[in-house]
């Protein structure tokens, strides 16, 4: 029954209260309309691209002579081509094919040697013609790379009908190879159409090797954990071992088992059996509710605490240190810090709660680690404002860095290999891929916090602080000079996350005792260099403290070459700043929480 002193209003009876208008927001919706081109534009910025090119072309109509020079460029290569392609017979046998696109002979015969020859031909005219006076450096990086990119999607290796590999394998297999092909295509199809829908656990795939039964094998136990790192000590396989503990810290982009992969090429098992008490950094995968971690939680709370820790465990003053990658930026940053007398006179300005004291370093290795990002490799295509300012909105409306990002980014700049290449040999020609451990790592991607993120390619990609004496922990100012104790840098030839030259660049920053080391092989490959790796090799070249500077080139040109792993100059360095042997410790089962490879690195997302 209704109450008699308050009548019922019907739907029809006019209200006192007006509606309230619609609320306006304009960021919301030029957001909303960012995220639709950035999804168009396979997350990249397009306006950034439309520059570059424009730059390009403007500068290029304004310049008849450079016109003038590309063309008579592009008769002489057309010239050279067709001389080549008339004794192709003969070249074939003089000249080895060095791309391995077309390195099977079958490319050597009409009418493929044509097709190869006029895309070489534009490959080479395509180097020149990007190159305008007056583009600013990084529009001209730009578009020589997404250039190149296009002109390797038009390969003739990619294409059925002018492939001469795929066109004698499938008459040989009466097409069975195409059939083959065609079911891996629809197999990653489906796949595909999994991975895109809405995040879920159920939608990842399992890795090939498992993660504590085929690979992150080298028995140990997790002996600290907080809220950002597991650290695991791992147990001791010779009688004595060195005075100094050895702690590395991985990057945080990637699980740290790519230094302990399977028994033949893991790194920690190598350095065990050398005699060196390892302690490893297992960074936590993050997830939305950690958006707010900065650099300097991952400074703090990841490598000073476990810096304290190694410390308390072992009680020993020193320790060896050594970082791959981010995780040596980290390193070389605290480092520079521990070198500062000022640093160590007071009490880090910060909240963070500081319950033991950190350690002296002995000596710090840093592996593809980068402290000068001025020259940061084919990754500077992304990092301009507006790039950036695509990527900050995507991350802000998850609050993560996706491992689907990043893994799509570090693909399409190597998509000659990871991507056409691959397509080539599992569609066209129908070879299923071999699972190893390196690819089943590669597969386990990790995220990065939004605020982390930010800092990071703002401070460092960006502007470029540390080098620049702006950087600052907790308001503690960083200085590289402050790095005083003995230096090991390793950079690998065909690193294009970290190019070797300026990881070298290291050297115009201090005047300590650095002994630099370049390896065979890219960012990955080169420093998972196990002894007996066939065709390893690098050179090694030490400066005394107060060195001068060495041009790269120069360096490169002087430098001492040896054959086999680095791993062993590296094993005989750190021998040699350690102090005298000492008997092996064993693993104090009060501090044990579980056994290695531990929890935090199980931790997968479906994005």
């Amino acid at each position: 029954m209704r109450n008699p002193k308050k009548p019922a209003q019907t739907d029809s009876a006019p209200s006192n209260t007006p509606p309230s208008p619609p609320v306006f927001n304009p960021k919301a919706i030029d957001e909303m309309v960012h995220q639709q081109i950035s999804k168009a534009a396979m997350g990249f910025s397009p306006i950034s691209l439309a520059l570059a090119y424009a730059d390009w072309a403007m500068h290029l109509a304004v310049s008849p002579g450079r016109q003038m020079e590309l063309a008579q460029k592009a008769v002489e290569l057309m010239q050279s081509e067709l001389k080549q392609v008339a004794q192709s017979d003969k070249n074939a046998q003089a000249v080895p094919e060095k791309d391995p696109r077309f390195s099977a002979p079958a490319w050597s015969q009409w009418p493929f040697n044509v097709m190869k020859s006029g895309f070489k031909l534009s490959d080479a005219w395509l180097q020149d013609v990007t190159k305008v006076d007056g583009m600013s450096e990084h529009r001209q990086e730009m578009v020589s790379f997404f250039s190149r990119q296009l002109l390797d999607a038009w390969s003739p290796s990619n294409w059925p009908v002018t492939n001469p590999e795929v066109l004698t394998q499938g008459v040989e297999t009466s097409g069975k190879s195409l059939m083959q092909g065609y079911q891996l295509f629809m197999k990653d199809m489906q796949q595909a159409r999994i991975s895109s829908t809405a995040a879920n656990p159920e939608n990842l795939s399992p890795l090939a090797l498992t993660v504590g039964r085929d690979v992150a094998i080298t028995p140990g136990k997790v002996v600290f954990r907080n809220n950002l790192i597991e650290l695991i000590q791992y147990q001791p396989t010779t009688k004595k071992v060195a005075t100094e503990p050895l702690l590395i810290i991985p990057s945080t982009i990637m699980k740290y088992y790519i230094l302990d992969l399977s028994q033949h090429n893991s790194m920690v098992k190598y350095l065990v059996s050398q005699g060196f008490t390892v302690f490893m950094i297992s960074w936590r995968n993050p997830d939305a509710d950690d958006r707010h971690l900065g650099m300097d939680d991952y400074l703090q709370t990841g490598v000073m605490d476990a810096m304290r820790q190694v410390r308390k465990i072992t009680d020993t003053p020193k320790i060896h240190t050594m970082g791959y990658c981010l995780g040596g930026t980290f390193l070389a940053i605290v480092a520079a810090l521990l070198g500062s007398e000022e640093f160590l006179k007071q009490e880090i300005k910060t909240d963070h709660k500081k319950t033991l004291p950190l350690p002296e370093l002995a000596s710090v290795t840093l592996l593809a680690a980068q402290t000068d990002f001025s020259e940061a490799g084919e990754l500077d295509i992304f990092i301009d404002d507006d790039q950036l300012k695509t990527l900050r909105e995507k991350i802000a409306r998850t609050g993560y860095l996706s491992g689907r990002q990043m893994a799509a980014t570090f693909q399409f700049l190597h998509a000659r290999d990871l991507i056409w290449s691959r397509n080539t040999r599992r569609y066209l020609l129908g070879e299923e891929e071999s699972n190893n451990d390196l690819m089943s790592w590669n597969a386990d991607t990790t995220r990065l916090p939004e605020r982390m993120h930010s800092e990071y390619l703002d401070t460092l990609f960006l502007n470029d602080d540390l080098v620049e004496g702006h950087y600052q922990v907790a308001g503690n100012p960083v200085a590289l000079m402050n790095l005083k104790m003995p230096l090991m840098v390793v950079g690998t030839v065909r690193d294009h996350v970290s190019p070797w030259k300026s990881v070298y660049k290291i050297h115009l920053y201090t005047d300590t005792d650095t002994t630099f080391i370049l390896a065979s092989g890219g960012h990955n490959a080169g420093i998972v260099s196990e002894p007996g790796h066939a065709k390893r090799n690098y050179q090694l070249h030490r400066v005394p403290q107060g060195h001068d500077w060495i041009d790269a080139d120069e360096w490169s040109e002087t430098a001492a070459h040896h054959e086999g792993s680095w791993w062993e100059a590296w094993s005989a360095w750190l021998n040699e700043q350690s102090s005298q042997p000492i008997p092996a410790r064993e693993i104090d089962v009060k501090s044990v929480l579980c056994d290695a490879p531990g929890e935090y690195v199980m931790v997968r997302y479906a994005d």
